[in-house]
């Protein structure tokens, strides 16, 4: 727009006034971020139609008021980096690849005082690099400006970038921050920063005794930190004080004393940062010389993530390469094999390193381990969170093939039969993972097809007897299942399983719970409720009062045939499922039905039916 049509448009709408430099900002050719469009190019004014034509990246040519992107849009100066990628596209290529600091130095330069908010710096940098690259890239960027004395950092994702007048070396920044702070959660991390610097440029060392003692004071008497944090913070201590040669002795707590309380390592290590859950170990090892092996099995049984590595690492690393065999084959015996921990052992069964240690469990048991697992797994999740057991299986083309190598048919249709009934998997997953039973033992298809025969068919279930289930099932996974594995922990820590009594009771209750379970979860797919009202009198039918007659006996006996849960024989209420139901569906009065129950033969005639729900009305 030049300075004319300007004028003409605020002599038509004098509110604009006030925005008379960002419309004279509004040349063809300017860069511009709309809040609704995105990032844009003005091509040129219609002043015939008194409208800005802006190409935006999603829409070209785009008709817009002048006086409406005063508000909604922003005019971009011919050094914004994103104007600049247009116009310099091989200068900031350059930049995004080699010189990271520069590329945040020049956005900050746009920005009043040099500072903008780190939400502002992510969503520019975002449209300037890439989204698909910006991740990674920004990840390593902020290495690199954290050592960069011309910007400040803020802590926070929350804080501000600041480009400063006079470069400051990071290690002043640190020292100055850590002067400046009483949070003792604060020091201890940069005191860590601080000992990274120190190796880096040992000229500083004379700056840190205050940091040394801030630090011993803070692990000695703070109460802010956790027992992990204390931990890492005397790590750090001891480091400092080596570094400056000061002897550690009447530092307190001692590195021993902090891991002193064997029943509270586990928690201790699954909060410590997980470059230092090796030195922990080593730690455990120092302070504990009579149970240093025993505690670290326990703390494998419990590992996940790259701890689980690093607990067996350092127990190969201490000739238990035996041992450890052994042991993960009695947990899977005991199914006591973790998810993590059976995650661990499938990604490394054709690894060079781990190979020799697992492969002789890469068997059908294992198999029956990892559907264990994903079951119990799906009981505790009360979120849509995954299970990356279940996504390893499914996502391993080769994982069930190597697991089945040794099965025989009978062991192959038993674990396709565990998949089906598994509630950590959807049923489009299962049919993909019984396909690859199917390829290596044909047979088990016919479980496939008689499932889904039977899915197909129903269960013609009461309102009653259908709540009455949903409200057995729900108990059994919300309150038996969940007691019952609470009791098999507490019975395995009475000691050998062979002989543990209480163990072997509650391990066979989670047999009949999870069977009772597996059958209802089943059951309750299929079924149909029905309140019986749409039958006829007609014939007998799932909801009809039938009386019969006896030609042996010459008695009369009247039954009311329901739903396949409704049975209850004292009150002569029968399931239409039961042999007699069977028999007596779509007879009519007159017709005589034979019968041949317990070895005894009976001939019934039908005498009259009626509708059960006329009766109960009545």
């Amino acid at each position: 727009m030049n300075e004319e049509a300007v004028l003409e448009l605020i002599t038509r709408k004098p509110e604009l006034k006030p925005a008379k430099a960002k419309l004279e900002s509004m040349q063809p050719g300017s860069y511009c971020i709309h809040q609704s469009w995105g990032f844009g190019q003005i091509k040129k004014y219609d002043a015939a139609d008194t409208k800005l034509i802006i190409d935006f990246e999603d829409k070209e040519g785009h008709r817009m008021d002048p006086g409406f992107c005063v508000v909604t849009m922003q005019v971009l100066p011919p050094e914004h980096l994103l104007a600049r990628k247009e116009t310099e596209p091989d200068a900031i290529d350059e930049m995004i690849s080699k010189q990271q600091a520069d590329l945040v130095i020049e956005l900050l330069k746009q920005y009043p005082n040099g500072a903008t908010s780190a939400i502002e710096v992510e969503a520019i940098l975002t449209q300037v690099v890439g989204a698909a690259k910006f991740k990674k890239w920004w990840t390593a960027t902020k290495k690199i400006l954290a050592k960069d004395p011309r910007v400040a950092v803020p802590p926070r994702k929350t804080g501000m970038y600041v480009l400063r007048e006079e470069p400051v070396s990071i290690e002043d920044e640190l020292l100055e921050e850590y002067n400046t702070t009483q949070s003792a959660k604060r020091r201890v991390l940069i005191a860590d920063k601080l000992l990274d610097t120190v190796k880096e440029k040992p000229e500083i060392k004379d700056q840190l005794a205050g940091v040394l003692h801030g630090l011993a004071t803070a692990v000695k008497e703070s109460n802010q930190l956790s027992p992990a944090e204390k931990l890492k913070g005397a790590w750090i201590r001891n480091d400092l004080a080596a570094i400056l040669e000061i002897d550690i002795a009447d530092f307190e707590p001692t590195l021993v004393e902090l891991v002193n309380d064997t029943e509270g390592l586990n928690s201790l290590l699954k909060e410590l940062a997980t470059n230092l859950q090796t030195r922990a170990l080593q730690l455990i090892k120092e302070s504990h010389p009579a149970e240093w092996k025993e505690l670290s099995f326990s703390l494998l049984k419990s590992s996940s993530g790259k701890f689980t590595t690093d607990c067996i690492n350092f127990l190969l690393e201490n000739d238990f390469e035996k041992d450890l065999q052994e042991t993960l084959k009695r947990w899977q015996t005991e199914q006591n094999l973790k998810e993590p921990v059976l995650l661990w052992i499938v990604k490394n069964r054709n690894s060079r390193k781990y190979g020799d240690l697992v492969r002789s469990m890469i068997k059908p048991r294992l198999l029956n381990a990892i559907f264990y697992a994903i079951d119990y797994e799906a009981l505790q999740i009360v979120t849509s969170r995954r299970i990356p057991l279940a996504d390893i299986l499914s996502e391993d083309a080769e994982l069930i093939p190597d697991l089945l190598a040794d099965a025989d048919s009978e062991t192959a249709r038993d674990l396709a039969n565990n998949l089906l009934l598994n509630q950590g998997f959807e049923e489009l997953t299962k049919k993909s993972l019984l396909a690859r039973f199917i390829r290596i033992f044909p047979a088990v298809q016919s479980l496939l097809e008689t499932g889904e025969e039977t899915r197909a068919t129903g269960l013609i279930v009461s309102r009653e007897s259908y709540d009455k289930s949903v409200a057995e099932y729900d108990d059994l996974v919300t309150k038996q299942i969940p007691e019952n594995s609470k009791a098999i922990g507490v019975a395995r820590e009475h000691g050998d399983l062979k002989e543990n009594s209480e163990y072997k009771m509650a391990k066979q209750d989670q047999s009949l719970l999870l069977a009772r379970r597996n059958k209802l979860e089943m059951d309750l797919q299929r079924a149909k409720i029905t309140d019986f009202s749409e039958l006829g009198n007609d014939a007998i039918g799932i909801g009809s009062v039938v009386t019969l007659l006896d030609e042996k006996t010459d008695k009369e006996i009247t039954y009311t045939i329901l739903g396949a849960w409704d049975s209850v024989p004292e009150k002569q209420v029968i399931s239409y499922k039961t042999p007699l139901g069977k028999a007596l569906i779509a007879k009519t009065p007159g017709e005589e039905v034979e019968l041949h129950i317990e070895g005894e033969d009976s001939l019934l005639k039908v005498m009259s039916i009626e509708r059960y729900v006329d009766l109960v009305k009545s």
